[in-house]
């Protein structure tokens, strides 16, 4: 996968996330992809990430911003992307600025007007409470706006987690009772597997991550890490609420 001239993405790439890394993680080849293909790609967080670790003595949240900071632009250089903001709200208290969040998001579809928005779905991949809180904020917003934009979830796949659910467990990744069931193949709206240089390429960006993949990567088989991360998927967001989806009602409702 070397360009977006295979996938249904369309006009401006706008990619929105909690935490620099979120992005990399989970649409890196995406957005290189795009602009490889001449695309603009607009990627924003809304923290810095600075409690995004386990050892703050070391890493006091001031330092550990600022170096996240520098991390994500390395990383995103490496993807050609150029664009990329930092709204700065409070790592893990995302839910408790939900008014901020959502005029965010909104001011974010208005300046950029994007022919394609990635995100997190419902879940949040892990359900962590940032992640589902920009779910919940870019869904409204969104919706707010007459869905002129083609949203698309970022989702595990069924195939994915039947392969790599018990490493998950291992890794304490989820942060939450509730598990993802993945989505079946046929259902996605955007599939890739990046293999050869464009693989290369987002491990280069994830390892630019140090302060959050360095450990992770010393501890694990390289080839495992590359396998678990060369996958990126998504699937469209409907454009009425799903009766389902409890994290989209409550954004509706506000």
């Amino acid at each position: 996968m070397n360009a977006t001239t295979s996938l249904p993405l369309s006009g401006t790439i706008l990619s929105i996330w909690a935490h620099p890394d979120d992005e990399t993680y989970l649409a890196a080849g995406v957005m290189a992809a795009a602009r490889d293909d001449g695309r603009r790609v607009v990627c924003a967080s809304a923290t810095a990430g600075e409690h995004g670790t386990a050892d703050p003595r070391s890493w006091p949240p001031e330092r550990l911003g600022r170096v996240r900071r520098w991390e994500a632009a390395a990383a995103m250089a490496v993807l050609g992307v150029e664009e990329h903001h930092v709204l700065g709200l409070p790592d893990g208290a995302l839910a408790e600025h939900e008014d901020t969040g959502l005029a965010w998001a909104g001011r974010l579809l208005d300046d950029v007007r994007p022919g394609t928005i990635l995100t997190f779905g419902a879940d949040g991949m892990t359900y962590h409470p940032d992640h589902t809180a920009v779910h919940r904020w870019v869904t409204r917003a969104w919706r707010d706006r007459g869905c002129r934009s083609r949203l698309l979830y970022a989702t595990p796949t069924v195939e994915h987690l039947d392969r790599f659910r018990d490493l998950y467990e291992e890794w304490g990744m989820y942060m939450s009772d509730e598990r993802p069931t993945g989505v079946r193949e046929e259902r996605l709206a955007v599939h890739v597997r990046l293999h050869g240089l464009t693989l290369d390429r987002k491990l280069t960006a994830l390892r630019a991550m140090a302060t959050q993949t360095a450990d992770l990567v010393a501890r694990i088989d390289p080839a495992v890490y590359a396998a678990q991360i060369a996958e990126e998927a998504f699937v469209a967001a409907p454009r009425v609420p799903d009766r389902g989806d409890a994290a989209t009602r409550t954004a509706v409702a506000r």
